[in-house]
């Protein structure tokens, strides 16, 4: 048995295949961020979903493409909590971006593919390898553009009373936003991206207030100067995008795009259908 893995920081998909690349089963667990979470919350995470711990000793194989994975360090941590669990298997650790490629990108056409979900990240596909430019350093100093971003500009915009007083008053109705609350979340729990990542629900309904559009245009920007731009050729090639914040804000980033002369490509809400895809016709090139 087969596992093949796209973990962010919200949620998990686990899709499993037999070596005909047949789907036994799927299944969600909460996202595995090994940059934020402990070794003991990852593992409690995995081990308490009935069908991975049930199934745990048949998996020959893990493919796990993960946030937080683009370093030694987190890869090790979260490499040791597979090995403990599944005790049979060989494992093939990758960041979230390579998952985005194999999802969205075609073999042999050079793009660049862009992840807007929980956190961002952005990479360039020479049609063939995945190169990285930028080494992401987390939510706090980078992921702009993200779910965490611009949950963070909706909770600066409210306690520094620039969010219009109609907006926030339908914000602070939907979430509980005392100082206690959003430091405790912020501070002292795990996962702070994930909870910040919440708030961006809010502007995505109200995307087409005045207000949302700036605050939404504003982080565009901001990761197209500071992501897009790190490769020559951005203006050549397609830009592809994977997430939920790309997904529903697809005539935002569009927009956007064509301010800076840049054209869109394909935009990919769920990475894991494509991924499985991907990995079944690699099973069936061996098999030939």
């Amino acid at each position: 048995m087969y596992l093949i893995v796209d973990s962010g920081s919200t949620k998990t998909d686990w899709f499993a295949i037999d070596e005909r690349g047949t789907v036994l089963f799927s299944t969600q667990t909460l996202g595995l961020n090994p940059q934020v979470l402990s070794s003991a919350i990852l593992t409690e995470r995995i081990i308490n979903n009935y069908d991975l711990y049930q199934n745990r000793d048949k998996v020959t194989k893990l493919f796990f493409y993960g946030a937080g994975c683009g370093i030694e360090s987190t890869t090790k941590r979260i490499s040791k909590v597979f090995e403990e669990i599944f005790t049979k298997c060989s494992f093939t650790i990758k960041e979230d971006t390579y998952a985005a490629v194999y999802a969205s990108a075609a073999i042999g056409v050079p793009s660049i593919v862009c992840i807007l979900g929980t956190g961002s990240n952005c990479s360039y596909f020479d049609g063939h390898k995945v190169h990285q430019y930028i080494t992401s350093l987390g939510y706090i100093l980078m992921d702009e553009a993200s779910g965490n971003f611009y949950g963070k500009q909706l909770i600066r915009g409210y306690y520094f009373n620039e969010m219009p007083k109609y907006l926030a008053e339908k914000f602070e109705s939907e979430f509980d936003l005392s100082a206690n609350t959003v430091k405790e979340n912020l501070y002292r729990k795990e996962n702070p991206n994930t909870y910040l990542a919440r708030f961006a629900k809010f502007m995505i309904v109200h995307k087409d207030d005045p207000y949302m559009q700036t605050m939404i245009h504003e982080g565009l920007r901001r990761f197209i100067r500071h992501q897009l731009f790190q490769f020559n050729n951005a203006k050549d090639v397609p830009i592809h995008f994977v997430g939920s914040i790309s997904y529903f804000l697809k005539d935002e980033v569009e927009l956007i795009l064509k301010e800076f002369d840049l054209t869109m490509g394909t935009v990919v809400k769920r990475p894991i259908d494509q991924l499985v895809k991907y990995h079944v016709n690699l099973l069936e090139k061996e098999m030939q």
